[in-house]
């Protein structure tokens, strides 16, 4: 894939503007998040392709049975409705591209990774009236349906591939080597799984460094949500050091060495060394 171009710096201002203001809203629309991100890595995403993602998206709930029943049932609906009928999964070659974690593009190719393929069945069904959140397994993210007591999980990378005891359980086995617990079962918050998305494209971008203008943005975006690690901003300054913003990234190192010597002074003088290295660029 030719990765799209990026927003202008004014569109890119108006998107992060947008972006920190619904996830500080006090109940985060996950859909308009994740297009939002869509639209920080893709410029050629307008405002009228944000709005026919989510009419998409209301189309598809409209396609599902008029509530079909418990919880298995909707996960039956769902897999026959995604999975069967539009042809929505992944594959192994879905985790080497951008756009598997960028909703429009998960939309329109109808591939993607095992969490926005689940942001897809969440918001289908919750459009429909399922009881349906996220959840993240280690590893692997799947959908849940139904209270805790009677809860169905499926795995939209795998069609919706209705899951067993026994399947969850080899899940998080295979990806940890540890058996379940039951508080991997709970519901994801939608700002989880915004960060748990932000981890995927900063985990693409490392490794692939001349695509530093994505980790870029993939960490300043989690900068922006309401709670975030401290190290996120020593990220951010390495980042700007070795895309040559020598001066900018040298005073968040500072800024974060300040921040480090409250606890361990060692670790904070090493931070200003860096800092200092990254001034002496500039000579």
């Amino acid at each position: 894939m030719r990765l799209p171009h990026p927003p202008s710096p004014e569109r890119s201002a108006e998107l992060r503007e947008r972006f920190a203001e619904e996830a500080r809203s006090e109940r985060p629309d996950l859909a308009a998040l994740c297009l939002l991100l869509g639209a920080q890595a893709d410029g050629g995403l307008d405002e009228a392709g944000i709005d026919a993602a989510q009419i998409e998206l209301d189309e598809l709930a409209g396609r599902l049975p008029f509530r079909p029943g418990g919880p298995r049932s909707w996960a039956v609906a769902l897999r026959e409705l995604l999975g069967e009928r539009c042809g929505f999964r992944g594959s192994a070659a879905d985790y080497q591209r951008l756009e598997s974690s960028l909703l429009h593009e998960v939309l329109r190719r109808r591939r993607g990774l095992p969490i926005l393929l689940s942001v897809v069945w969440m918001e289908v069904a919750r459009r429909a009236g399922a009881h349906v959140y996220g959840v993240a397994l280690p590893g692997h993210f799947v959908v849940g349906f139904g209270a805790a007591e009677e809860q169905v999980l499926a795995d939209p990378f795998e069609g919706g591939r209705v899951l067993t005891g026994s399947d969850a359980e080899l899940l998080v086995v295979g990806a940890t080597g540890a058996s379940l617990e039951p508080s991997m079962l709970a519901p994801a918050d939608p700002l989880d799984v915004v960060v748990r998305i932000l981890n995927n494209v900063r985990a693409w971008a490392a490794a692939r460094p001349e695509r530093s203008d994505v980790a870029l943005w993939g960490v300043e975006l989690s900068l922006l949500l309401p709670s975030h690690p401290a190290r996120l901003r020593y990220e951010r300054a390495q980042l700007l050091v070795q895309r040559g913003d020598f001066l900018t990234g040298a005073s968040e190192l500072e800024a974060y060495a300040e921040v480090v010597g409250a606890v361990d002074e060692g670790a904070a003088e090493r931070v200003r060394k860096q800092a200092r290295s990254a001034r002496a660029m500039l000579n």
